[in-house]
C-alpha cells in the first residue's frame, strides 16, 4: 500500500476522534465552564462562559462539516500535504482536548487548540476547494 493510500484511513480516524471529543465536551461542559470561573461566581458569569464555550464548539462543528465535505468529495482525499497537515493537527487536538476534559483546563486553552487544530486545516481545505472548483485546477 502506498504512503498516500495509508494516509487516507489515518486521516479519517483522527478527524473522527477529534469530532467525538468535541461532541463529548458539548455533553459534559459543566466542569470545564466552572474551571474558567473564580471560586465564587454568579449565574450571569457562568452563563457568559458557557455561551462562549458553546459558540466555540459550534464553530468547530461547522469547520468539521467543511473539512469532511472536502474529504468525502475527493478534493483533498488523496492530497498528501493536506492529509499530513490534517493528520497532525487532529491527532494533536484529540490528545489536547482529552487533557482539556480530564484535567479541567481553563476555557482560554480551548481557543488556542481551536485556532491551531480546527481553523488551520479548514482554511487549507477551503483553499483547495477554491483551487479545484473556482480556478479549475488540479490540487498539488
Amino acid at each position: 500500500m502506498s504512503a498516500v493510500n495509508s494516509l487516507v484511513p489515518a486521516r479519517f480516524l483522527t478527524i473522527i476522534s477529534h469530532l467525538v471529543i468535541v461532541i463529548t465536551i458539548f455533553w459534559s461542559r459543566d466542569n470545564n465552564v466552572k474551571a474558567c470561573l473564580p471560586l465564587e461566581f454568579t449565574q450571569a458569569q457562568y452563563d457568559n462562559e458557557d455561551r462562549k464555550l458553546v459558540v466555540g464548539l459550534a464553530i468547530t462543528l461547522g469547520l468539521f462539516a467543511l473539512e469532511l465535505a472536502g474529504f468525502f468529495s475527493g478534493v483533498s482525499m488523496f492530497n498528501s500535504s493536506q492529509s499530513l497537515l490534517s493528520l497532525a493537527v487532529h491527532c494533536s487536538a484529540s490528545v489536547s482536548l482529552s487533557f482539556f476534559v480530564f484535567e479541567k483546563w481553563e476555557c482560554w486553552t480551548y481557543w488556542v487548540i481551536f485556532a491551531f487544530c480546527s481553523v488551520l486545516p479548514a482554511f487549507v481545505e477551503i483553499l483547495l476547494f477554491v483551487a479545484v472548483f473556482g480556478l479549475k485546477r488540479k490540487p498539488l
